[in-house]
């Protein structure tokens, strides 16, 4: 069976889209005007759907998202452009690149705590255990997809990840719980009047009424995902429900009904972006003609290899966009390290020329207290803001490691700031206390000495006069 997983993520990201899908260059500005997170969220994802046309365009918008949400930290921007070039990267069949990216994008989710990323994050990574065959971690992941989207309005996660536990338990053999979900995400595509999922469900129903031998019920499911795909003019998945047909009616040892679907499905894509989907209807007609039509066998057997061979030579194309891609990737990715680099540096640029000036302030009033012509108000008012300079850089400079320590907590940190602010407010006051002690009896008696010599050069002068 067709990935049901793949196909369903890839027609509902084309169906949020808006009429002309939008570069995510153009994009950009909106998102990051946009200050409501789940406006965000819809107004990211519209940007994310050429994946079942062009995956290494809609890779490049996943990556110009990526960035804009490192540079800006925005963890819509970064999760969303995770889980895409996760969803890509498993379109070109790299599962290992995909659960890389996925297992990034979860990450950045749960930190977030925003259940409508980490619904996302969980449902792409249900996909990829799927692809894995390692079913107890995919329905894992697809159960806690499912747990996210119940806190958030139904959308097309809602509706995905169920239908996505349905095709891992139909995969596992597990026909009972398939149905249920399968139905389950019927029943949320109805009420909520998002319709974009219904071909694949119906599919999906057709293929567990199959294995449950109700080859009349999968027939009318089958039925119902042809017209859906004729009503979204789909040629993809008229082919899809087409194919299916032509495999019920094989199983049902009717070779005629078959090769009619078979030829049905090769019409609805021939002369499409999706030509290669020959293959699958093109190796069923090969196998039913071979004993009695030996020329058509021939025929439909060469359809087969032919697509066979632009299936390989689009590949052989994609994966050399792709190397391009992932440098260009690599570029951004630089780009991004260089720019924290820079503001680091800049940072601690402005740090060290704040620590020399407050040397060279503290240097001034020094010499400054020592001057005859400061007084002591003066002296205690320097004192003071020499004091505060001091304190508060030291509270700049403590700020980063406290919050790296606590992980930004805000009650963690409060505690933090507390505890410092209770040993420095005293030590402020007692070296405020002996500061001003010191530097004022020091400049009283400069002021005295000074006095006394003046008095002693006056009487000096009046006795050379008197003589």
């Amino acid at each position: 069976m067709k990935n049901l997983a793949l196909l369903t993520l890839g027609l509902a990201m084309l169906h949020v889209a808006p009429v002309r899908a939008q570069s995510m260059e153009e994009l950009l500005p909106r998102i990051a005007a946009e200050k409501n997170d789940s406006a965000r969220f819809y107004l990211a994802f519209s940007g994310l759907t050429t994946s079942e046309t062009n995956p290494v365009d809609d890779m490049h918008n996943a990556d110009v998202l990526l960035v804009h949400g490192q540079m800006s930290g925005d963890k819509v921007s970064q999760v969303q452009g995770l889980a895409c070039l996760g969803y890509d990267y498993r379109a070109f069949g790299s599962t290992a690149k995909s659960l890389e990216y996925d297992l990034k994008a979860k990450a950045v989710a749960e930190e977030s705590g925003d259940p409508r990323l980490i619904s996302c994050a969980y449902t792409v990574l249900a996909a990829n255990y799927l692809d894995l065959h390692e079913y107890p971690t995919a329905i894992e992941y697809g159960r806690k997809c499912l747990e996210n989207a119940a806190k958030h309005e139904v959308n097309l996660f809602s509706i995905v990840g169920n239908l996505l536990l349905g095709e891992i338990y139909l995969a596992d053999g597990k026909l009972d719980s398939a149905l249920t979900y399968t139905q389950k995400s019927y029943e949320l595509s109805m009420s909520s009047g998002i319709p974009y999922s219904l071909g694949e469900i119906y599919v999906q129903l057709g293929h567990i009424q199959a294995k449950l031998k109700n080859p009349a019920l999968a027939r009318s499911y089958f039925d119902l995902a042809l017209e859906t795909g004729r009503q979204i003019g789909s040629p993809k998945f008229i082919n899809i429900a087409h194919t299916a047909l032509a495999e019920l009616h094989t199983d049902a040892g009717q070779p005629d009904s078959a090769i009619v679907c078979a030829k049905q499905a090769i019409a609805a894509v021939q002369g499409t972006p999706f030509a290669t989907m020959v293959m699958k209807p093109a190796q069923l007609l090969t196998e039913l003609y071979r004993k009695s039509a030996v020329d058509s066998a021939f025929k439909y057997s060469e359809m087969y290899k032919a697509a066979d061979d632009s299936l390989y030579n689009i590949k052989a194309i994609q994966q050399t966009q792709l190397m391009t891609f992932e440098e260009e990737a690599r570029q951004q990715e630089l780009a991004v390290v260089h720019a924290e680099e820079e503001e680091a540096r800049s940072n601690n640029i402005q740090m060290a020329l704040i620590a020399l000036g407050i040397v060279v302030f503290i240097l001034g009033f020094l010499i400054f207290s020592r001057s005859y012509v400061a007084s002591a108000k003066a002296i205690s008012f320097l004192c003071v803001v020499a004091l505060l300079i001091v304190f508060e850089f030291l509270n700049l400079l403590l700020h980063p490691i406290i919050g790296s320590i606590t992980h930004h907590s805000p009650i963690f940190t409060l505690l933090a700031l507390v505890c410092i602010a209770a040993l420095l407010i005293p030590l402020h006051h007692r070296l405020e206390k002996w500061a001003k002690k010191l530097l004022v009896e020091k400049n009283d008696a400069i002021r005295l000495a000074k006095a006394k010599r003046t008095v002693e050069e006056l009487e000096a002068r009046s006795a050379a006069a008197g003589s």
